[in-house]
């Protein structure tokens, strides 16, 4: 099974929709090249072939090694979806690539989802006991399947779509087709990103605005929470929340700024370059240290080291070199060949390191094995001392939006002070970025992010975690019986 560097939180997915006059094929495989990053355990791309039929191309694997000039020519169309994906919900098999399709009375209906949905085991179940039957084990098939039912019966779409997701809770953006109609969705909170752009030739959704920039187009803006957006060969139509943007509560995801998006794309208005170079600011301001050079980890730790060198005064060097050609790192059987790996990807420059008091900059810690090797290789180039500085508070707490952080037991953080930690990565000292330092740096209010992974607290109900602004997990059971009763088989 090939997954990512198990110390490093999984990446999510990426989505992206477009409707245009031109052949949309070429654009939607570039759009998952672009989104790579977000997912590189399989690709697909969904097309109507016609108003009511939908044709798809999926597989395991990155985006470039699943679609080649042949199978691109037979997804020509006006209108598609597409999908990269790291499994966060569901194994690791073909059954589970997205975009899922289903034939219904309808028409073909296709989607694509990033995040989890956190009550999708329970809903399963009852849907399994009304004899209801699954093809895969994803939480998208779940949603698929309840927006065709709700499709069936009546022929507003967007209805069906706000009935079918009043029975499910996380975080979630969806690209939806029903034959040729391509559809956005974003969760009620804005937990997950979505946003709309222009290209040459008509519109599109994608999890990052960077793919309407590398497509000559430009972002109009990101959805609102709860949002749905249809796209139109004029343009699109908006169908917003029942609560206003300014009365909705939010919850954006803050590792999508500290470590996932692209720092040249834009989310929800905010510069993901300029949070992280904010984020190098507050954290030399929080953790100053005598030394002669800061060396970022590449390529996540970049855009962190950068505002820490302006603020802190310390010279910026390259002191690992990245390989660029291991595009994935794979989870070895054994600990010592998974920790051989780093030296796989990275190698200490030694002109940079020996004999200095060396700052490594990075976004965040999970497990701490790569940065416990990373700190060493940089010792054995020489460096008198490591220090290490992270762009991230204290990772505490699973998350259950899609990021693949499960269980408490994974994290090195948890109930250990920062010198605990240091000492277990061997470094002379460890620094980690604030939750209020974070808050600052992001320019937004803490209760308008998820930050569920750092607090426990949650923005959605989880059986046993604490809800955000919630007095006991008491109360629980009280929030629990309002939650929307089963729907029709």
């Amino acid at each position: 099974m090939k997954k990512m560097d198990p110390d490093k939180a999984g990446h999510k997915c990426g989505v992206v929709g477009i409707i245009s006059s031109n052949n949309v094929a070429p654009e939607l495989y570039a759009s998952l090249r672009i989104m790579q990053h977000r997912g590189q355990n399989s690709a697909g791309i969904a097309v109507s072939s016609s108003e009511e039929t939908i044709k798809a191309v999926r597989g395991l694997g990155l985006a470039h090694e699943v679609f080649n000039a042949e199978n691109l020519s037979s997804l020509s169309s006006h209108s598609g979806i597409g999908h990269v994906r790291y499994p966060t919900t569901g194994d690791d098999m073909i059954e589970n690539v997205q975009p899922l399709v289903l034939r219904s009375a309808v028409g073909d209906v296709a989607l694509g989802h990033n995040g989890d949905i956190v009550n999708s085991g329970a809903l399963r179940d009852r849907l399994e006991n009304l004899g209801w039957a699954f093809f895969s084990t994803t939480d998208t098939e779940l949603v698929l399947r309840l927006i065709v039912n709700e499709l069936r019966d009546m022929n507003d779409p967007v209805r069906a779509i706000r009935n079918a997701l009043k029975l499910v809770e996380g975080g979630y953006a969806f690209t939806l087709m029903i034959g040729s109609r391509v559809f956005g969705i974003r969760d009620p909170l804005g937990i997950r990103p979505l946003a709309l752009g222009k290209i040459p030739g008509g519109y599109a959704v994608a999890s990052e605005s960077v793919v309407f920039d590398m497509l000559d187009g430009q972002l109009v803006r990101d959805f609102y929470p709860g949002e749905i957006i249809e796209l139109t060969s004029e343009g699109y139509m908006s169908y917003p929340s029942p609560l206003s943007p300014e009365k909705s509560e939010r919850a954006s995801c803050m590792f999508e700024y500290v470590y996932f998006a692209r720092p040249d794309s834009v989310i929800d208005g905010k510069s993901v370059f300029e949070v992280r170079r904010n984020i190098g600011r507050v954290l030399a301001r929080e953790h100053p240290v005598e030394a002669d050079v800061v060396i970022p980890v590449p390529d996540s730790g970049r855009t962190h080291a950068i505002g820490y060198c302006e603020v802190s005064g310390i010279p910026l060097s390259e002191g690992l070199m990245k390989n660029r050609f291991i595009e994935r790192t794979f989870i070895m059987p054994e600990q010592g060949a998974r920790e051989n790996t780093v030296s796989l990807k990275l190698n200490p420059l030694r002109s940079v390191i020996s004999g200095k008091r060396v700052v490594i900059i990075d976004d965040s810690i999970v497990r701490g094995t790569t940065m416990r090797k990373i700190v060493q290789m940089v010792r054995k180039a020489g460096a008198t001392e490591v220090h290490v500085r992270i762009g991230c508070p204290m990772i505490v707490a699973p998350c259950y939006y899609g990021v693949d952080m499960k269980t408490r037991d994974q994290f090195i953080a948890t109930g250990k002070t920062e010198e605990e930690v240091a000492r277990e990565i061997t470094a002379d000292s460890l620094g980690y970025l604030s939750i209020n330092g974070l808050v600052e740096a992001l320019g937004m209010k803490s209760s308008e992010l998820c930050l569920g992974c750092l607090t426990a607290e949650y923005p959605t109900r989880i059986p046993g975690e604490r809800m955000r602004f919630q007095r006991s997990l008491e109360s629980f059971q009280e929030m629990r019986s309002a939650s929307p009763q089963i729907m029709r088989k």
